[in-house]
């Protein structure tokens, strides 16, 4: 394959919407290139964080052109294409593939609960067999809390066996560390991301390829340096962000504090069936936020 395998601070990007929730294409591209200028390696494109399953197909495909149309590295960003229908699934991955996309990140379908691990497989081989001809990498989207379903072990072995180099690497958002270590030891090019950057120094020293992460939208600068130099402390304060949304609404709560440090209410606005963040999380966050901003100028 062409495209290079991503590495490093990734961050599962939010995604600005408008008023009336339709993506807001313009601030969507602005947030990237800042964050991928101030210490991000690569972004998540519509993931979790990113709202995407809020968003109808072409509301996920606009999203995904306005990127290549901005100018953005195309080889620094994987996308979200997995869905509940197969031929959405299909036609997200053929469009990410077209655009040039560097991965796509597949959620197992998620409505059904309990399916076998050959109904999976299945799934697998249509997205497979649907993108022959422009063959993207595949991310494999570990959330089992959301989707209801696993990407075990065992079957990520047999997808190995069977997809061989089309399927590269996962996203693990359980946070489980000895599911991604285990993970990661299936092969030395099975490139496992786990979700928090708390990661990041066993992920240097070679154990993972690195994190994707809401909270990165926040602190890709601190991660940065984690990543690049084993900045211990620089870890620390990431992490310690990334700590002021315990027992808080994670993507509201991103939204929230991106809207502070850009100085942007819009940035802010989130999609139902997400609410706003509430007003006295805002406060507490923000205040968290800059008195560690604080502490490492001073």
């Amino acid at each position: 394959m062409a495209q290079k395998k991503i590495s490093g601070v990734v961050a599962a990007i939010a995604t600005p919407v408008h008023e009336d929730g339709a993506p807001d294409h313009a601030r969507a591209t602005k947030l990237a290139r800042f964050l991928l200028d101030n210490g991000c390696n690569a972004l998540n494109v519509l993931g979790t964080t990113g709202e995407a399953t809020s968003f109808s197909l072409d509301e996920r495909k606009g999203v995904m052109s306005a990127y290549k149309a901005a100018g953005l590295p195309m080889d620094r960003l994987m996308v979200g294409t997995g869905a509940a229908a197969m031929s959405d699934a299909i036609a997200l991955t053929r469009h990410a593939a077209e655009l040039g996309f560097a991965g796509a990140l597949v959620l197992p379908p998620f409505y059904y609960k309990g399916v076998s691990d050959d109904g999976l497989v299945a799934y697998v081989e249509r997205l497979v067999q649907a993108s022959t001809d422009n063959p993207i990498p595949i991310y494999l989207y570990h959330f089992p809390a959301m989707s209801g379903l696993p990407w075990h072990v065992a079957l990520i072995k047999r997808l190995l066996e069977k997809f061989g180099t089309r399927i590269v690497g996962l996203k693990d958002s359980s946070g489980d560390m000895a599911y991604a270590r285990s993970a990661a030891a299936i092969s030395k090019d099975f490139s496992v991301f786990p979700s928090t950057e708390a990661a990041l120094i066993e992920a240097r020293q070679g154990a993972f390829a690195g994190c994707i992460s809401a909270t990165a939208n926040l602190n890709a600068d601190l991660c940065a340096r984690a990543w690049r130099d084993g900045d211990a402390a620089a870890l620390e304060s990431a992490v310690a962000i990334r700590k002021l949304f315990e027992g808080k609404q994670l993507v509201s709560g991103v939204k929230a504090l991106l809207a502070h440090i850009h100085g942007d209410p819009e940035l802010a606005r989130v999609k139902p069936p997400l609410a706003a963040f509430p007003a006295a999380d805002r406060a507490i966050v923000i205040a968290g936020n800059d008195t560690i901003r604080a502490k490492r100028v001073a």
